[in-house]
């Protein structure tokens, strides 16, 4: 069973996108917080400590490396599961991410936002 309840953080700073996702979270009863950059993301993620983040990775301010190295570093975001959704596709970048601690990757153009509202779920329902 799916929590609605539980937030969401989508951090991506390409408005359209943003947006897009945004809607079709909340044509999901999901409940989403957002972020256009790599500092802002950090700091919502400590204070609303969502269920999910999916995180972009070319952002103003902070990439979405070292947003994941910082929310792997902090005992109190740690054990939340981020999914690095990007259009860096090239295996390395992949590789960085898992070896970062990424719970996935998703390649933007590889995925609907539908998809990735439904891979999202998925990891509600784990959690």
């Amino acid at each position: 069973m799916v929590n609605n309840d539980a937030k969401i953080l989508i951090v991506e700073d390409d408005d359209t996108l943003l947006e897009m996702y945004n809607i079709k979270f909340k044509e999901s009863e999901l409940t989403v917080i957002t972020a256009q950059d790599g500092l802002a993301a950090l700091e919502l993620a400590k204070k609303e400590l969502p269920v999910v983040i999916l995180l972009d990775v070319m952002m103003p301010k902070m990439d979405g490396f070292a947003v994941l190295t910082e929310l792997q570093n902090d005992p109190q975001t740690k054990n939340i599961p981020v999914l690095m959704l990007s259009n860096l596709g090239q295996q390395d970048d992949v590789s960085k991410g898992k070896k970062l601690g990424a719970a996935d990757y998703i390649v933007k153009a590889s995925m609907t936002p539908t998809q990735v509202v439904e891979k999202v779920k998925a990891y509600l329902v784990r959690g």
